[in-house]
């Protein structure tokens, strides 16, 4: 990642490390105007998560877009109850949605966030102190650390942190792409800033949510097999798992984070297994023989 051009502005915050992600200062500059900021959510059936959302950034934003896609419950007037605008999409998968979400931004800085994402109180003055720096020029985007909440902690350690995100960028700069099906990503053009403050993330409310993602996220993976034309290996089946932990737990210390880290490190290599037994499944299901 490019360095960030020093001129005579000061430098905020603090250098510092996190696993290995070196978190870089940005610098600060009193040239130019400040631009406007718009916040674009993606949700469907979030009204127990948009709430939190929502509040961390209401009043220091400029524009607040919430594109619902198929929901049922009360989403649209929590939304509306914090106003938002709020549009319906039709979903056409992770990337693809988010991209048509995009485009109903008005200004051209923008922060994607999910409903189940928090911009924390550091992280939003980050984000105002960056985007009021004369040397946001030099960027197309800016990525931060995600941090979850799980079982009776934040979990800050393993597989699951830093997770850095880029969500601050600018809009003709950049796209969600990635994969079409799963693992969509934003895709910059230009240097990347790096800030230390944390987005919190309540993906999980309990373990029986973070279960049921196994199977789903199974299916994609098959899906995304079958479309990249890739197969079954038995190699891959064994040793995949087997290097997941092995990474959550030991390489990237998940052990410090107490039990609920070693969940995390087992039920990921579990997760992996999953995914490769139901592609072996796919390539290979069929009737049961008759009694003779």
């Amino acid at each position: 990642m490019p360095g960030p051009h020093r001129g005579n502005a000061r430098l905020y915050p603090a250098t510092r490390r996190l696993h290995g992600a070196r978190i870089e200062p940005i610098v600060q500059s009193s040239a130019g105007s400040v631009p406007r900021l718009s916040v674009v959510i993606v949700a469907r059936n979030e009204e127990r998560n948009l709430p939190r959302c929502l509040a961390s950034v209401c009043g220091w934003t400029d524009e607040i877009i919430v594109a619902l896609n198929g929901t049922t419950d009360g989403s649209e007037a929590v939304a509306r109850g914090a106003a938002a605008a709020v549009h319906h999409l039709p979903w056409r998968g992770y990337r693809d949605t988010k991209n048509d979400a995009l485009g109903l931004a008005r200004n051209n800085w923008v922060l994607a966030l999910d409903a189940d994402e928090e911009v924390s109180p550091e992280l939003r003055r980050e984000i105002t102190a960056f985007l009021a720096g004369g040397d946001r020029t030099h960027f197309s985007g800016v990525r931060f650390p995600r941090k979850v909440w799980f079982i009776d902690r934040w979990i800050t350690h393993g597989d699951w942190y830093p997770d850095l995100s880029l969500r601050l960028f600018r809009r003709d700069r950049a796209r969600w792409g990635g994969d079409a099906i799963v693992h969509e990503k934003i895709e910059c053009d230009g240097p990347v800033a790096t800030v230390r403050g944390d987005l919190h993330h309540y993906s999980f409310p309990d373990v029986a949510a973070h279960l049921a993602k196994i199977t789903p996220f199974a299916d994609l993976f098959v899906r995304q097999q079958r479309e990249k034309g890739g197969g079954f290996g038995a190699t891959a089946a064994v040793t995949r798992p087997l290097w997941r932990f092995f990474r959550a737990y030991v390489l990237r210390r998940g052990f410090l984070d107490g039990f609920p880290g070693l969940y995390i490190a087992v039920a990921t290599s579990f997760g992996v297994f999953v995914r490769h037994t139901r592609l072996f499944e796919s390539e290979r299901v069929r009737a049961p023989e008759t009694g003779k």
